[in-house]
């Protein structure tokens, strides 16, 4: 009897979830119909380069290091024959350079070999190159090949809105990923990381700020108010 109980309770819990996180979804549509990628790129392999140096670094702070980067190593050979201590300078300021600089320059080399210079357009083969995670890669497959129902990106904006929401009480970015996928429909997938990322940036940030009880989604779900950061 405790288990039926038990199961009827989390259902009812999902339900409820799954309504909040419509709403959510259409507010954001509404507040940002034309949320989508902030990373500037001119192709498929700057858009991975630049996705890589995102990585604990502000998209802002990236965009200026590749305006510079992307004169300079223009086309994937550039990469390919570049020297690792210059290479590691050119992309200091996005922090953790000599990492990314590795699985970069390693990654424009198993491109080339083995994808004849083209950025493979699978999950499997993407999350195989050096330093490209599941988040990554879903990034790159929806916004240059237009694979908008791999999954969703979970960064530390999706992550932390996810949970003040109540959306998820994980702190595991796949976990979460996983919480979301099952509260809102594959058509929505894409959208919904860069919906919460603008809310994130524009009206919600992170650090603690007076007006929260008032900003559009609290309203949907109040207890929101009082959950930091």
């Amino acid at each position: 009897m405790e288990r039926k109980e038990l199961a009827f309770s989390t259902n009812e819990a999902d339900t409820a979830r799954q309504r909040r996180a419509k709403k959510i979804v259409k507010k954001l549509r509404e507040l940002f119909p034309d949320a989508k990628i902030v990373l500037k790129y001119s192709n498929t392999w700057e858009l991975l380069v630049a996705v890589r140096l995102s990585a604990q670094c502000t998209d802002k702070k990236v965009n200026e290091v590749t305006e510079k980067l992307f004169e300079k190593y223009k086309a994937l050979d550039d990469y390919v024959k570049a020297d690792v201590k210059e290479f590691e300078k050119d992309i200091k300021p996005t922090g953790f350079y000599k990492a990314k600089a590795k699985s970069i320059l390693e990654a424009a080399r198993i491109v080339k070999e083995k994808y004849g210079g083209k950025v493979p357009d699978s999950m499997e083969e993407l999350t195989a190159l050096p330093g490209l995670g599941r988040k990554s890669a879903i990034i790159v497959l929806g916004n240059a090949y237009g694979k908008k129902e791999e999954g969703i990106a979970v960064d530390t904006h999706v992550m932390r809105l996810s949970q003040k929401l109540g959306l998820s009480q994980h702190k595991d970015p796949v976990k979460i990923e996983r919480n979301l996928m099952g509260l809102v429909p594959k058509k929505d997938w894409f959208f919904l990381t860069y919906g919460l990322i603008e809310y994130g940036r524009h009206i919600c940030p992170a650090r603690k700020h007076k007006d929260c009880a008032e900003h559009p989604l609290t309203k949907i779900y109040p207890p929101a108010a009082g959950i930091w950061p």
